[in-house]
């Protein structure tokens, strides 16, 4: 494994708990990724985690879902949306607006950490590392990015080694990843990618844990992190084999 920075440059990974797509609450209008949830965060000195999805001319605009249904009061896949088409779109809760990468940037700047997620295609296209190692470029705060694909991680490494950058991992056994062939969900699992992608830190489904190769990442002075703990009693366990939370639903 190649080592990462040392271990005082990632303390700040784990130093507080981690706002899950900000800290969102439907019931009091705030929607996840989105303006007001990263408000919410700052205001309780909370790191934000984040999504990143492409948009059509090549933006990296924050959002979570590959379709648009979930969240918006529109129908169909992301991908196919301009980042101006994107930002005209309205959500099914609240009155924000759908922000790209530079915005959250000029919002946050640099008042909490950002832990970023690239959202991958797993069809190889790096254009999305490739933009947000771009606009970050120059960025004063802290930030972080991560994703599940590796392909991606090895893309912001080449991009910008100095980045710090993370593996988004669980299990693997979920219906969602049939879709991948089982080669790659095998170096997903075990972690056969370390060699090119050097992530600093781990993500990790806390409900896959405990997992030996996090273990062994763990064991090399590195930082796990887990997600998405939704209680305190959830908390408690995750701190058996994590060195940090990624939560939502409560006040860590």
């Amino acid at each position: 494994m190649r080592p990462g920075p040392h271990h005082a440059e990632l303390s700040w990974i784990t130093a507080r708990p981690i706002a899950h797509r900000g800290l969102h609450n439907k019931a009091n209008g705030i929607l996840e990724n989105t303006q007001p949830a990263f408000a919410a965060a700052i205001a309780h000195n909370y790191p934000i985690e984040c999504d990143l999805q492409l948009s059509a001319d090549g933006e990296a605009m924050v959002f979570h879902d590959e379709q648009l249904a979930r969240l918006t009061q529109a129908e169909g896949a992301f991908i196919h949306r301009t980042a101006a088409e994107l930002q005209k779109l309205t959500y099914r809760i609240g009155n924000a607006r759908m922000q790209t990468l530079a915005e959250l940037l000029e919002q946050v700047k640099g008042q909490v950490p950002l832990i970023i997620e690239l959202k991958s295609h797993w069809n190889r296209d790096n254009r999305l590392a490739a933009r947000a190692v771009e606009v970050l470029q120059g960025y004063k705060g802290q930030f972080a990015l991560m994703s599940f694909d590796p392909d991606l991680v090895e893309a912001v490494r080449e991009l910008d080694p100095t980045i710090i950058r993370g593996i988004t991992a669980d299990r693997m056994v979920d219906a969602e990843w049939k879709m991948l062939p089982l080669n790659k969900r095998m170096e997903m699992r075990y972690f056969t990618h370390l060699d090119r992608t050097a992530p600093h830190f781990v993500s990790y489904d806390w409900h896959g844990l405990p997992a030996d190769p996090v273990r062994h990442f763990r064991q090399n002075g590195l930082p796990v992190i887990c997600w998405t703990i939704r209680s305190v009693e959830t908390e408690r366990r995750s701190h058996m084999h994590a060195d940090q939370i990624t939560f939502e639903g409560y006040l860590a």
